[in-house]
């Protein structure tokens, strides 16, 4: 395990938020001490969901200075790309069973001033990385099927997690590993130690207010698997 990596990064998902009051919810996320957010975008194709869209996400963003992760579930992506990157994210991330060009698609997320990442849904195996890998800001390593809060750790992503950490390694790029899906202060060091750098946590972050002391205690555990990293 590399010795030169960073304190893990807790990014909640907005999905799991009251949408009543988005702007009072990214207000107590930054007082909260927490840097990220997660936005899940749906759009009832790709995922049976539908949630939010471009114009909410604009909205919001001159009332926050937190990162915008965005997370694309949705069919097609390349349509879309323009919209988000108008709309103020910071990262945009694209599902690689949904975008046919994945190459030109993330180059212009990175033409557009966004970081890159794709995201792998349970089944889909690292290969399709080959030869794209370095043209990464990120991967998103989804521990459940995409579409519904509140699933269960599919476990076999540990070892998912645990063979990107080794080959961004060997590669030598600078990629972070995100994992969304059944993410809790239970699994928090088990999955820092595998590899993951960026934790996505909805309703086991949103359910357990106060924030500031949720934050702290998924940072505990998240840093305990970077002491005791593979």
């Amino acid at each position: 395990m590399s010795t030169n990596r960073t304190q893990p990064i807790l990014a909640p998902s907005l999905l799991s938020a009251d949408f009543g009051r988005l702007d009072r919810e990214l207000a107590e996320l930054e007082e909260a001490g927490l840097s990220w957010v997660h936005w899940d975008v749906m759009d009832g194709a790709f995922v049976p969901n539908i949630t939010l869209g471009a114009p909410i996400v604009k909205k919001c963003r001159p009332k926050t200075k937190l990162f915008f992760d965005v997370h694309l579930m949705v069919d097609r992506p390349e349509r879309y790309l323009d919209q988000f990157l108008d709309a103020g994210a910071n990262l945009l991330c694209i599902h690689a069973e949904a975008c046919t060009h994945l190459e030109s698609a993330l180059s212009r997320i990175r033409e557009g001033g966004a970081r890159a990442a794709l995201a792998l849904n349970p089944h889909t195996p690292l290969t399709c990385l080959d030869y794209i890998l370095p043209q990464l800001d990120m991967v998103l390593i989804m521990s459940v099927n995409p579409g519904f809060g509140g699933q269960s750790f599919i476990p076999f992503s540990l070892r998912k997690i645990r063979d990107l950490s080794k080959r961004i390694r060997s590669e030598g790029t600078e990629t972070l590993i995100q994992v969304d899906g059944g993410v809790s202060p239970d699994n928090a060091a088990s999955l820092v130690a595998r590899g993951a750098d960026v934790l996505v946590s909805g309703s086991a972050f949103f359910a357990h207010p106060p924030y500031s002391e949720r934050h702290q205690r998924f940072l505990d555990e998240a840093l305990k698997g970077l002491e005791s990293g593979e």
